[in-house]
């Protein structure tokens, strides 16, 4: 038996939540689930369609990108994940969809501005959306460029404040502190593309709305002294 089946298995979950939550479609968009401990993660592999995925699929990579465990070729984004993995310590879980809003803004190479509290709620700042890839970097190992493209977006933004970015003429990539929250990020990720999407078109002269607000809403539940939620008694 694998040593690496719960991890495996953890992939496969979340892979099939992105399914379940319709961010992804057919072979489109990959989860990925770090291990500190070992050092290494699971991903979905290439060209698999999510219908006929299992857990004894999942890949498993390290973070010099050598295959540890698998048959199958891990996703065309790996190299971006270990990247992400290298570069952005604490988090453990990563996602990339093709969702459809998110998608959109990033092919119109525009952030997401923060338009309403539901968006403080997650973020205390636009989405941001990266530089397209410049020609001499397409040329080199592309994947891998991604990767140094987000880090390159956030030199100056907090991963931790910030956990999802849109790669200009790409699409959207989210992470967290575990494989779950990074599920979870790239879903609302959609949302609120969604719902800048139709509030623009609703109001094209909005504008972002006030700090006080989104101190307000992203404090209550990410600051020293949160209260949303319910306290942890044990």
């Amino acid at each position: 038996m694998s040593k690496f089946k719960a991890l495996k298995e953890k992939a496969y979950e979340c892979n099939m939540e992105l399914v379940k939550h319709g961010v992804v479609i057919y072979t489109f968009g990959n989860a990925s689930c770090f291990d500190p401990k070992n050092q290494v993660f699971a991903i979905k592999p290439s060209g698999v369609p999510y219908a006929y995925l299992t857990p004894d699929m999942m890949v498993i990579v390290d973070l010099h990108n050598n295959i540890i465990e698998g048959e199958l070729n891990p996703s065309s984004d790996t190299k971006t994940h270990v990247v992400l993995y290298n570069q952005f310590s604490g988090i453990n879980g990563i996602v990339h969809t093709h969702s459809t809003f998110a998608t959109a803004w990033a092919q119109a190479n525009m952030p997401i501005p923060i338009l309403g509290t539901t968006h403080a709620d997650h973020s205390p700042r636009e989405i941001p959306c990266t530089m397209v890839m410049s020609d001499e970097a397409i040329k080199r190992d592309y994947e891998v460029e991604t990767g140094l493209l987000i880090v390159e977006c956030f030199a100056s933004l907090s991963y931790k404040e910030v956990q999802m970015v849109l790669v200009g003429a790409h699409g959207p990539f989210a992470w967290g502190e575990t494989p779950e929250k990074a599920v979870y990020n790239s879903v609302m990720l959609e949302e609120l593309a969604k719902m800048a999407y139709i509030t623009k078109q609703i109001n094209p002269e909005i504008t972002e709305i006030k700090q006080t607000l989104i101190d307000k809403h992203y404090q209550r539940k990410h600051g020293n002294n949160a209260y949303y939620g319910q306290k942890n008694t044990e």
